[in-house]
């Protein structure tokens, strides 16, 4: 009996050794793939290496050796590429085809960002692996039970989280000193829901750094005008990606065309926050000229009435007035986040009407 419970502890002992070595050999050849595609797309590098070591079952799969299929994921509709056929869930399914590994792991991250169910993710921090393998189990990713669960398992007993760690990381330098000088340090996300008495502390001390600024566009070569309560006045054109104040949060002039995951990395902040600071649901590129915060807005104005310039939406003044959308839906509670006002409309910053 015990000559059997040695041999049946050497066996174990041995398929565990066989597994790790598996698991780190998978590892080493892929991390920088699921770093690069972390840095594109948001999905942490532990949840993307965790998946494609389950799907794939750690590159052994037949699937994966013959289609470089690693993430299990299946035609749909939007597929137009090869394709192949195996058993999964039902008898023949349908299962995307690729050119090589690098061409699958982009794909997990494009197929993740362009299904609405799993947008709800991009919001979670990149280093909370656990809430996005519960996430993606709840938003159906895979059928199997405990696939959460395994999924956390593998990050854990591989130490995944390191990836996620290097993904985040700033690589990036920049030859703008005055930029360098106002970075801001790593930012902490406890601190994403300010309170009002601490909003009511940096309110008191407003000082002329507090500016309404213009949400056209301007023209090169131009000044904008800036609104306050009593007088205006005007502030050369502020350069793309400086750093300046809006009612005590840093922001920057964001270019279209520009990465949220580049701005993310350059100024210390998981991606997931950004987007929070600014209000916005997580998409790839920013899509118009637009101001971005790099700190998190306050939840009151420096003023207590903005005038309305005309052809402006109530997201477009919390961005400009640096007070957070919510607090003014709360303040404005007839209008909505893209209700066009009028010229000479009213909105209030720091509290409701008291009609």
């Amino acid at each position: 009996m015990k000559l059997f419970l040695l041999i049946l502890t050497s066996f174990f002992s041995l398929v565990g050794f066989a597994q790790k070595e598996k698991a780190n050999k998978y590892i080493q050849q892929y991390k920088d793939a699921a770093i690069t595609e972390m840095r594109r797309g948001g999905v942490p590098a532990s949840i993307i290496l965790a998946q494609g070591m389950l799907e794939s079952s750690y590159g052994e799969s037949e699937l994966c050796k013959k289609s470089n299929n690693h993430f299990g994921i299946k035609c749909k509709n939007d597929w137009d590429g090869e394709t192949t056929y195996h058993n999964d869930d039902e008898n023949g399914e349908c299962f995307r085809v690729y050119a090589s590994a690098a061409e699958s792991y982009k794909d997990h991250t494009n197929f993740l960002k362009s299904r609405t169910w799993y947008a709800f993710l991009f919001k979670l921090s990149p280093t909370d692996y656990e809430g996005w393998a519960k996430g993606l189990k709840k938003a159906g990713y895979a059928t199997e039970k405990e696939y959460a669960n395994k999924l956390i398992k593998v990050i854990v007993d591989n130490d995944l989280q390191q990836y996620t760690l290097a993904g985040l990381a700033d690589e990036t330098t920049t030859s703008d000193t005055t930029v360098a000088e106002e970075t801001p340090t790593q930012q902490d996300t406890t601190k994403v829901n300010n309170t009002d008495e601490d909003d009511e502390d940096v309110v008191e001390n407003t000082t002329e750094e507090n500016h309404t600024y213009d949400t056209t566009i301007p023209k090169k070569d131009t000044v904008i005008t800036t609104q306050s309560d009593t007088t205006n006045t005007t502030k050369p054109l502020y350069t793309p990606d400086s750093v300046f104040i809006i009612n005590h949060a840093k922001v920057i002039y964001v270019l279209a065309g520009t990465s949220f995951l580049s701005i993310a990395n350059n100024y210390k902040i998981s991606l997931s926050t950004l987007f929070i600071y600014n209000d916005m649901q997580p998409i790839d590129i920013v899509d118009t000229d637009r101001l971005i915060f790099i700190e998190r807005k306050l939840k009151k104005g420096a003023v207590e009435l903005y005038t309305a310039q005309g052809n402006e939406t109530l997201y477009q003044i919390s961005q400009t007035q640096g007070v957070q959308l919510e607090s003014l839906l709360s303040y404005n509670k007839n209008l909505k986040k893209e209700t066009v006002l009028a010229k000479g409309d009213k909105v209030y910053l720091r509290s409701a009407s008291k009609k």
